[in-house]
């Protein structure tokens, strides 16, 4: 039990350096704003994080502001995950990125009290972690290549695509690698006959193994047609955040990928993962640029889920956590309590 009364909330902004400039379909960026959350309880600190990248239209100032109003003495049992999700829907609508802040500390203290990781509470199985893909943001051939020789240690890539250089980009991917490949092209296509092109190029001619969120979410007939239409699996990412939008979008993509920013926490997203297995999706479980904190937060989700895109943490060059290891690819569970992280001892 975690009594309300007894827990000490700390929080502060930080702002995350990428080692590259990040291309995608809608921008680029260099940093990514979080918020770092503490709560401690009888000496024992869980550790949360809220990443803002600029789609999902939080800010430091808005997660500030939500955190601002918790007031965990009013609670009885914090434990019950369940209910502490129902009191942070009740203070704001949205804020998925600040409520994931602190349902990640929060089971990350529960599983400090209990001496177990999260993965070992819902008895999940480590080795049954998958293989991440690294993720590569659109750029020119030369760049992608300079970056496929730093993903050495991987043995899938996602490949950013939508910004129309996608031939181009793919063609130069396949020159350097024969490893297995995802494609993410957030929401960049707007044609459906033009991504349906698209897919069946990818499949055909360069072995793509599933495309992310091909065109905008708002087009869902078009988005329909397509889906019905690929030879390739077709996730969502963007077209759904929340466990409402699963629900009213379950039928229309073959899977989704899962995000604590997007969703509001591990407790949501387990409930998505189940909700999507009735509803016969593949699941994977992905982040935003996030420290090691949150990484290994949904890492501790993976052996539930079909595929991962776990690469985050590796993208920034000013990481304050060590968690969840990539070793030849694969996902390594820490053997520690909680979402499994300690704090470096040397200050960036």
């Amino acid at each position: 039990m975690l009594e309300g009364r007894k827990i000490v909330l700390k929080y502060k902004p930080y702002l995350l350096n990428l080692k590259h400039t990040f291309h995608v379909a809608w921008g680029a960026r260099e940093t990514t704003p979080v918020v770092l959350v503490s709560l401690t309880y009888e000496g024992l600190t869980g550790y949360g994080e809220a990443s803002m990248p600029p789609y999902l239209g939080e800010s430091p100032k808005s997660v500030v502001e939500f955190l601002d109003k918790l007031e965990f003495s009013k609670l009885g049992d914090i434990s019950d995950t369940d209910t502490l999700t129902e009191y942070l829907a009740g203070i704001d609508s949205g804020n998925y990125a600040a409520k994931a802040s602190v349902d990640i500390a929060v089971h990350d203290l529960i599983g400090k009290v209990e001496g177990k990781p999260c993965h070992a509470m819902w008895g999940y199985d480590p080795e049954s972690a998958p293989y991440t893909s690294f993720t590569i943001g659109i750029d020119s051939p030369e760049v992608i290549r300079l970056r496929i020789r730093e993903a050495e240690g991987y043995r899938i890539l996602k490949i950013k695509l939508g910004d129309g250089n996608d031939r181009e980009i793919m063609s130069a991917v396949r020159e350097m690698t024969d490893r297995p490949l995802y494609v993410d092209v957030n929401q960049g296509w707007k044609d459906k006959h033009h991504a349906l092109d698209m897919i069946h190029w990818l499949k055909d001619e360069i072995g793509v193994s599933l495309v992310e969120q091909p065109m905008p979410d708002s087009m869902e007939s078009d988005l329909e047609w397509l889906v019905t239409r690929s030879p390739l699996p077709v996730f969502a990412d963007e077209g759904i955040k929340s466990i409402e939008d699963l629900e009213r979008r379950k039928g229309l993509y073959n899977g989704l990928n899962i995000k604590l920013m997007k969703c509001g926490g591990l407790c949501n997203a387990r409930k998505m993962i189940d909700i999507a297995r009735q509803a016969g999706m593949e699941v994977m479980i992905g982040c935003m640029t996030e420290t090691s904190c949150a990484v290994s937060a949904a890492a501790q989700l993976s052996p539930a889920v079909d595929y991962a895109d776990l690469d985050g943490n590796i993208l920034i060059s000013n990481d304050i956590y060590d968690g969840v290891k990539i070793i030849d690819g694969k996902i390594t569970l820490p053997d520690r309590a909680g979402i499994g992280i300690v704090e470096k001892s040397e200050k960036l």
